[in-house]
């Protein structure tokens, strides 16, 4: 018996699936509000109540935050995680704790082609190293490494690097945020839930578009950032949709970022929440055009495979995928 994870700043989901060669049966899912539990522990003892479950013989738990000696402060939580903790409450010695980029990683290489969207009409398949990017509530950046044989996953924090704006609008945009965080400016402080929001008060600041009042209500009783995306994507408010058209182009700039860093010949994947929320966006080109737009090196980048994940699981199919392989 597996018990697979995905902790991340919104929502947790845990699973325990049995397996029997290739055969893989989940037994129980729940999905948890994170913010509603103080510890991982507390979250993790509601979901093994049932005494019905049976004995787990492995944990993998994908979790947003960097992973160090098998303990993970999380980035956008007050949590802490530990394998050592975990391993005593499930009674297993079997217990590792990924990078939630990392899980993803290993899930996308699992996946049917049916989950994938290819956003780079002059795409070839070739085979080698693959960049993972994935905008949620918060920025994740991975690096699947191929040595010829077999892949390795690397993880990172490239999420967390400098925000590197490219033309006047966002030198503006920096300068707004800069009095916001004043310490640094990181690219998940665009490119994630709170970072559409903040593309959208900058846009609102500089009076791009008059502001509809029914936006600005319906983002007082739910999500702003999914009230934002989902004006963007219907085109119902001038300023939500040139805020989701400047994320997209950022998006792409950041990607291209990534991939210059690592020559993704096996393409670049997209994960992360928002990605599959603003795909009709996301298809109309301005991705495509932060992407490419690295000068000399634009040839460079013409050719890799853009590809959109719309399977919102993949980070739990990578922590079971994980379990499975570190078991085998």
């Amino acid at each position: 018996m597996i018990l697979a994870g995905d902790v991340g700043g919104t929502k947790t989901i845990l699973a325990l699936f049995k397996t029997e060669g290739d055969e893989v049966k989940c037994l129980k899912k729940e999905q948890f509000p994170s913010a509603n539990y103080q510890t991982f522990t507390a979250l993790l003892s509601e979901f093994l109540t049932d005494a019905a479950c049976p004995q787990v013989a492995a944990v993998c738990i994908g979790v947003a935050g960097v992973v160090d000696n098998g303990r993970c402060e999380t980035t956008n939580l007050p949590w802490v995680l530990s394998s050592k903790e975990i391993g005593e409450r499930v009674n297993s010695q079997n217990v590792w704790l990924l990078n939630d980029l990392e899980a993803a990683a290993w899930g996308l290489l699992d996946l049917p082609e049916r989950n994938f969207v290819e956003l780079n009409p002059d795409a070839q398949s070739q085979q080698g190293h693959t960049a993972v990017v994935a905008a949620g509530t918060g920025l994740g950046e991975a690096i699947i490494a191929w040595d010829g044989a077999a892949h390795q996953v690397i993880a990172s924090e490239g999420g967390h690097t400098d925000f590197s704006p490219t033309n006047e609008q966002e030198i503006a945009l920096l300068r707004h945020l800069m009095e916001k965080y004043p310490e640094h400016v990181s690219w998940e402080r665009l490119l994630s839930g709170e970072g559409l929001i903040n593309i959208y008060q900058f846009l609102k600041h500089i009076n791009y578009a008059q502001t509809n009042s029914e936006t600005e209500q319906q983002m007082t009783e739910r999500d702003p950032a999914a009230v934002i995306g989902e004006a963007g994507v219907s085109g119902s408010d001038a300023l939500c949709v040139e805020a989701l058209k400047l994320f997209c182009r950022l998006y792409g700039s950041e990607s291209g970022n990534l991939a210059l860093k690592c020559l993704p010949y096996g393409g670049v994947y997209l994960a992360g929440g928002i990605g599959a929320k603003i795909l009709p966006v996301l298809q109309q080109g301005e991705f495509m055009r932060g992407f490419l737009a690295k000068g000399r090196c634009r040839a460079v980048l013409q050719k890799l495979s853009v590809k959109v994940c719309t399977n919102p699981e993949v980070a739990l199919l990578g922590a079971l995928s994980y379990a499975k392989k570190r078991l085998g």
